[in-house]
């Protein structure tokens, strides 16, 4: 029974004898070299007085031979024999840093228990690991696509199988969602890249004074053709985002969405202008409220961000900065301190010119211009002490500026390279009918049901286990 207590050890159990087997590998401990070391895994075998407690430290175990089974790396078990004998332990040469820590916390054996001989060659070798570790986890460790963004696709695709008509509203969805699935899909994004533009356009052309009327009441009224053409693009982004919603596979997914998000904030701000001035007024009637409709116009430039859905670089460009959030939050804060540090020593040097240094706040956007390289030229130090400061503040904000953006262009890559094998990925699902789409994935669940099936057969029965069934040198 496993909650059967068992007396193993009897009163003199240090002059008893054990065999341990790591893989074949079979050999004789004493108990009282085992003693000495009673937080290893070898040494917590003395206090077991149950099979359960027993085989929560091994793999299998035979009584009445007392021999204890663990299935790891018989070569590395001999560094082990070697600690129990002497009290110290060597770094095993062929074994990777990784590795060789985790055989070392498999056994319970501390790093404090290295030999002066290998201590210090073995903590170079982690430095070295942690930092090549930190450098593709900067550059971020896999070029691939995610096999779960893949299946992603695909589980939603099979939406598609039980919907009326869901081959066409398939074709219809990969047709909007990825310009180079067909033809038609090119064409789609042709026109939605060229309304986007037209619209663009149209909201920088009405800003100028000349293709502006003003009625008798001196309110500025859209030029006619521009106020069509607004007409038209907001007709055709509102068709974009209806049709996006209604052929969408999850329209829970849709709303999550941050291109989908982009799209219905780029035409709200019409519809709410729109509701207002139907139904109170102009601007100038409305007070307070009519610069919140202003607000709300200029809200427009935010369609310019539409354009990422049909370009593969902004979307990297938006991966990338969102995984780089560290880095540029660095950056920030590494111009805070140089702004900071320089604005008040020019402050010092320039505040009896009267050159425009006469506070400490208003240093600070000299400061900034200068330590991001802009150099509007506004305001100038004119003493040696303030020029001085200047060039330490321009070299320095060369070198942080410098600082984080090779970190930033790797990411960029990897997403950049991600997102076109994922566009791949699309074009690849939607071409496989709804049927070989669920027949894969049921094939893979079939797989995956008898890998576990095999694995559950193949498992020994421990306590049924003799010293014959093991491997023997």
């Amino acid at each position: 029974m496993v909650n059967k207590t068992l007396n193993y050890w009897g009163p003199g159990f240090e002059e008893d004898v054990i065999n341990i087997n790591v893989g074949g590998l079979r050999r004789r401990l004493s108990s009282s070299a085992l003693s000495k070391f009673p937080d290893t895994r070898l040494g917590r075998l003395l206090s077991c007085d149950s099979e359960e407690s027993i085989l929560q430290l091994c793999d299998d175990y035979d009584v009445s031979a007392r021999e204890f089974y663990f299935d790891r790396n018989p070569g590395f078990f001999l560094y082990v024999l070697h600690f129990y004998q002497t009290g110290k332990l060597h770094v095993m040469e062929e074994l990777c840093v990784f590795s060789f820590c985790q055989e070392i916390e498999y056994w319970g054996i501390n790093e404090f228990f290295l030999d002066s001989c290998c201590s210090y060659r073995y903590h170079e070798r982690k430095l070295e690991s942690r930092h090549h570790n930190w450098d593709e986890e900067s550059e971020v460790s896999s070029v691939d696509t995610s096999p779960d963004e893949i299946s992603d696709i695909n589980h939603d695709l099979l939406h598609y199988s039980t919907l009326r008509c869901g081959n066409l509203r398939k074709r219809l969805w990969l047709t909007m969602e990825n310009p180079g699935y067909s033809i038609p899909s090119k064409l789609f994004s042709f026109v939605s890249i060229s309304v986007v533009l037209v619209s663009i356009a149209t909201m920088c052309i009405h800003s100028m004074p000349e293709y502006q009327e003003v009625d008798e009441n001196g309110n500025v009224l859209d030029e006619p053709v521009l106020h069509k053409l607004e007409y038209f693009c907001i007709s055709w982004f509102t068709f974009e985002v209806s049709s996006r919603l209604l052929l969408s596979p999850n329209p829970r997914k849709f709303f999550k969405h941050p291109l989908n998000l982009i799209d219905i904030v780029s035409v709200l701000p019409f519809y709410f202008t729109l509701l207002v001035d139907v139904t109170m007024g102009s601007d100038s009637e409305l007070g307070n409220l009519g610069k919140v409709v202003q607000v709300f116009r200029l809200m427009r430039i935010f369609r310019v961000l539409k354009l990422a859905r049909h370009s593969t670089g902004l979307r990297s460009l938006g991966a990338t900065l969102k995984h780089s959030y560290r880095e540029v939050g660095i950056l920030l804060l590494y111009l805070a301190v140089g702004v900071s540090v320089f604005s008040g020593v020019a402050y010092t040097a320039e505040k009896e010119e009267d050159v425009g240094f006469d506070t400490i706040p208003a240093c600070w956007w000299w400061g900034t211009v200068s330590m991001t390289t802009v150099g509007y030229g506004d305001v100038v130090p004119v003493t040696v002490a303030g020029k001085l400061a200047a060039s330490g503040c321009i070299l320095g904000g060369i070198l942080v500026v410098a600082l984080p953006i090779t970190i930033i262009f790797n990411k960029f890559s990897h997403f950049y390279r991600k997102q076109k094998a994922l566009e791949a990925a699309v074009r690849n699902s939607g071409k496989k009918d709804p049927e070989d789409v669920e027949s894969t994935s049921s094939h893979d669940r079939d797989s995956d049901a008898l890998s576990e099936t095999s694995l559950g057969r193949g498992s020994p029965d421990r306590r049924g286990l003799t010293p014959s069934a093991h491997p023997t040198p």
